[in-house]
């Protein structure tokens, strides 16, 4: 299977995966949820979700033509490396959640090492 048909399909699986964020957090809440209660119960977590859904959606959409749509994929890997390591340093602050330790924030960087792994060597062996 060649790269660019790979990155097709994870840019699929990622953009679904980023739809279902609400459920996530109501299956496991402390890998996915920064507040107590059910997903709902959070005006921020609620903004979140709509964010990640709707970058979710592009992300399916960019399966389609990976190439044609480098800068949402940059954008999706390096928001990814940034969310996850703010996520990170808060994991350890009074009276946070590690959870998110084994969550969210490894799967935020497993995003963007595998979409970047993707991208970067697929246009590095497309350039030479």
């Amino acid at each position: 299977m060649s790269r660019l048909k790979l990155l097709q399909i994870v840019l699929f699986a990622f953009g679904v995966v980023f739809c279902l964020l609400y459920p996530l957090a109501i299956i496991w809440p402390s890998g996915w949820a920064w507040h107590d209660g059910p997903p709902s119960a959070s005006q921020y977590f609620m903004m979140i979700v709509g964010i990640y859904a709707t970058l979710g959606i592009f992300l399916v959409r960019a399966s389609r033509n990976p190439m044609a749509h480098k800068s949402l994929i940059e954008f999706t890997i390096w928001s990814s490396v940034v969310h996850a390591l703010i996520m990170a340093v808060q994991s350890y602050s009074p009276g946070a959640h590690m959870g998110h330790m084994l969550g969210d924030v490894p799967a935020l960087l497993f995003v963007a090492a595998v979409l970047a792994w993707l991208t970067y060597t697929h246009t590095a062996a497309n350039d030479g």
